[in-house]
């Protein structure tokens, strides 16, 4: 029988579509460097205008100044930080296998946390998805609460808000940093590229069918 008490999932490029396509669309369409974006988000790291807008510190309106600012003085002065948005936006689909397989976790007694890096629209509601609240125990939304994954403390307030140790926990992103964090406190971690594959994993690891 599986040890683990509770999955905790991200949200886009888990359980909606990947904003990555929409971002190297427009890095082609401006002539710059595949990634040169997200290089720069992860240059500018937590005090970057796209580190303050996910913990919360900026209005999406300030945002759109900053991050052109910090586009413009990394040698990208086309970037649209209205357009970036709109664009990622538009590929945040629901990812219909992944949402069937939290209700079938969740059937099957095990809690489950929705952990997202995300920002407050200009109307000042969150950026998540108000429908899916409600597929899950715990609603993690970086904005709110002034953290952002990789940052360990995150991790830590989802699994306490589950009432969970980190190695009761299953973790599933698409991104390698946010991984490695989890992973160092305990939790057990799935990269997602493709939905089958990553459940598949999950299924070997609750002992759980979920397709």
């Amino acid at each position: 029988m599986s040890t683990y008490r509770a999955v905790i999932f991200d949200i886009g490029g888990v359980l909606m579509g990947s904003p990555m396509p929409a971002i190297a669309e427009y890095e082609r369409e401006l002539g710059l460097a595949a990634g040169s974006l997200n290089r720069l988000i992860g240059a500018t790291g937590a005090e970057g205008a796209w580190g303050r807008l996910e913990r919360g510190l900026l209005a999406q309106g300030e945002f759109y100044r900053e991050f052109e600012r910090d586009c413009a003085s990394a040698g990208y002065p086309g970037v649209s930080a209205r357009e970036l948005l709109a664009r990622m936006a538009k590929r945040s689909l629901p990812v219909p296998e992944m949402l069937e397989a939290v209700r079938r976790i969740r059937a099957a007694g095990l809690l489950t946390a929705a952990l997202t890096n995300n920002w407050k629209r200009e109307d000042g509601d969150s950026s998540a998805p108000s429908e899916l609240r409600t597929l899950f125990d715990a609603f993690i939304e970086s904005a709110r609460v002034g953290l952002q994954k990789p940052d360990p403390r995150i991790y830590q307030l989802a699994c306490r808000e589950l009432g969970v140790a980190p190695r009761e926990a299953v973790f599933l992103d698409d991104i390698g940093r946010n991984l490695k964090s989890a992973r160092s406190l305990g939790m057990a971690t799935i990269r997602v590229e493709e939905p089958g594959p990553a459940l598949r994993e999950l299924e070997q690891l609750l002992e759980l069918e979920l397709s």
